[in-house]
């Protein structure tokens, strides 16, 4: 039997509770991926579902052969999207969410990252060209948290949260090497990059989300600020040494 061939993108996904998109945004991102012209892997991140999420992965994982399934057993989705980076095989890895799966970032990143002009590709929803079409307070969660970050770490960009690809040889060991998890692990990944001298390109995107959030927006606060104390704290203390 021949061996499959080894993927050129890895599209790593988060899942926790999305058994009402989760087959048609999979069979839609795989019809997609065709037209890449490329060999590609995705993995699902499923964290701590309590739905039928993890039924419809096993479903799709036999449908599809290059895609894997990744099981964290709790709810926690910097956990999840760090996982899923590590497991990664290919030379360029996008990080997607299930609610997203835009192609057209695909295909926009891929020349900054095989061109060598970038090393991280971020699709950003708020900087000048962006089409942020989420309900008002999903907007408005974003420009709060970008002020915070701008406040306690001194994050310059436009955004941290949702589009990203990046070279794996580049991104890898800044992944392993990130503390925080939950909401703030996307955003120490970027400010991380970003202090150690990677190449990082912004790119405005499109946002149109496909259901509600799977956890509900105040819920979330809690741990947005142990977690952003955290990171202020840690970067100071690197800072110093």
């Amino acid at each position: 039997m021949t061996a499959p061939p080894s993927p050129q993108l890895s599209v790593v996904i988060p899942i926790y509770n999305e058994e009402a998109i989760l087959h048609s945004a999979v069979v839609d991102l795989v019809d997609r991926l065709s037209e890449l012209d490329r060999h590609w892997e995705i993995l699902l991140a499923e964290n701590g579902s309590t739905d039928g999420t993890v039924a419809i992965a096993e479903e799709l994982r036999a449908k599809y052969a290059p895609l894997e399934l990744l099981r964290l057993g709790e709810p926690n989705y910097g956990k999840a999207l760090r996982a899923g980076i590590l497991a990664a095989r290919a030379p360029i890895v996008f990080c997607d969410e299930i609610d997203l799966c835009d192609v057209r970032f695909y295909k926009a990143a891929l020349p900054l990252l095989e061109g060598g002009g970038a090393d991280l590709v971020v699709g950003s929803k708020a900087m000048a060209g962006a089409r942020d079409r989420r309900p008002a307070v999903r907007r408005l969660g974003t420009h709060v948290l970008n002020g915070m970050l701008r406040a306690a770490v001194g994050y310059r960009g436009t955004d941290t949260h949702g589009l990203k690809a990046f070279r794996r040889d580049a991104l890898v060991g800044t992944a392993e090497r990130c503390k925080v998890d939950r909401d703030l692990f996307a955003s120490e990944f970027v400010i991380r990059a970003y202090r150690e001298g990677k190449r990082v390109v912004e790119i405005p995107v499109e946002v149109l989300e496909k259901r509600t959030p799977s956890i509900n927006l105040v819920r979330r606060v809690p741990n947005v600020m142990r977690n952003l104390a955290r990171l202020a704290w840690l970067f100071h203390i690197e800072d110093r040494s």
